[in-house]
């Protein structure tokens, strides 16, 4: 009972400092902004017609998603049909707009308990789903930054503090000391301590994980998974993209600019804020300071920018809502239709439930 209430504990003591953090950038974000400037920007420089084919887009991404997923978790022996891993995709990130981070838990769970799989299998895959989205940003920083160097040297140059704290933050010998001292407190761990309960229990179900996570490397249709990951990756671009032409002050920006807000955005993405609260914004707010719309400053932030990133978050936090609502109605109509013997569940070929 003890332990229940140590893990509820930490649970909601893990979530309020994500709901913090979020709410704490979004309330110093707009609380830095000229608002009823930014109303006036939303009422006469935007044409909303431009955001129907962003949340088309945007619908498309989540269906991508959910292909690509299908073809790692066909890899091992979990032949979920496809609108299940459609719905599971629109709960996750529904689910990661209250709780940062647990939608993916959640999916998981979700397609093991319905395919009667391994948790830690599925988890595997879901793993190995999000780690190509990280080398894939990754990837993008290194070819925007090669692209665009120019632009961010100049930022730099007019911002010469935040330069030196990059620079300083790289050569700190506190941060690869600590690097240092974790890697050899894991590498200790696990050499010394084999026989440890907890040790053992990690080493199973990293070796769970690494069977979702290898599937790639052996599955059927590896040039599909490449595909679908460029279509996931080119659909995030592409609505981004489409929302610059709903704005007067960007519908002119290009390209190459577009990549920068999209790079910076992802990365904004990355910090465990709900949807992106925050961090997304202010990541948008910075990018389109670098090409002209505004200049970045904490103390009193562009409207012009502060209004692209609340629109284009709004709807896209609006549509994930409505489809999350869906998702959740569709799960429970198909939990009746499998209890009633309608719908056949083809089990995982896997191995025993874990």
């Amino acid at each position: 009972m003890q332990q229940e209430v140590k893990k509820i504990i930490s649970n909601i003591f893990k979530y309020a400092i994500s709901i913090a953090i979020g709410g704490g950038l979004f309330y110093f974000l707009y609380t830095n902004v000229d608002m009823e400037q930014m109303r006036s920007v939303l009422k006469e420089n935007v044409n909303y017609l431009w955001f129907v084919p962003v949340v088309v887009v945007s619908i498309f991404s989540h269906i991508f998603r959910a292909c690509r997923w299908r073809l790692q978790l066909r890899a091992i022996g979990v032949d979920a049909p496809l609108s299940a891993l459609v719905n599971s995709i629109f709960g996750t990130y529904a689910v990661n707009l209250i709780f940062p981070r647990l939608g993916e838990v959640w999916r998981t769970g979700y397609i093991a308990n319905r395919q009667k799989a391994s948790f830690t299998a599925v988890l595997g895959s879901m793993v190995a789903d999000r780690l190509s989205d990280t080398v894939t940003v990754l990837l993008l920083t290194v070819f925007t930054f090669f692209i665009a160097r120019g632009a961010f040297m100049s930022f730099l140059d007019t911002y010469p503090q935040v330069k030196d704290g990059l620079w300083n933050l790289m050569v700190s010998p506190w941060l690869w000391c600590g690097v240092a001292l974790c890697v050899a407190a894991i590498v200790w761990l696990f050499t010394s301590k084999t026989q440890n309960t907890i040790i053992v229990k990690v080493k199973l179900m990293v070796a769970n994980l690494w069977e979702g996570f290898s599937a790639i490397g052996r599955m059927d249709g590896k040039w599909r998974f490449l595909g679908y990951t460029v279509l996931i990756w080119g659909c995030y671009f592409l609505q981004l993209y489409i929302a610059t032409f709903a704005f007067s002050f960007t519908d002119d920006i290009g390209l190459k600019a577009t990549l920068v807000l999209f790079v910076l955005s992802s990365i904004g993405m990355g910090i465990p804020t709900n949807g992106g609260l925050g961090s997304w914004h202010i990541a948008i707010i910075f990018g389109l300071s670098i090409y002209g719309v505004g200049r970045f400053d904490p103390a009193n932030f562009d409207p012009q920018a502060s209004a692209f990133a609340m629109l284009v978050w709004g709807v896209q936090t609006a549509l994930l809502i409505v489809l999350g609502i869906y998702s959740f109605v569709y799960m429970a109509i198909d939990r009746r239709r499998i209890k009633s013997g309608r719908v056949v569940v083809r089990t995982s070929g896997s191995g025993m439930k874990l």
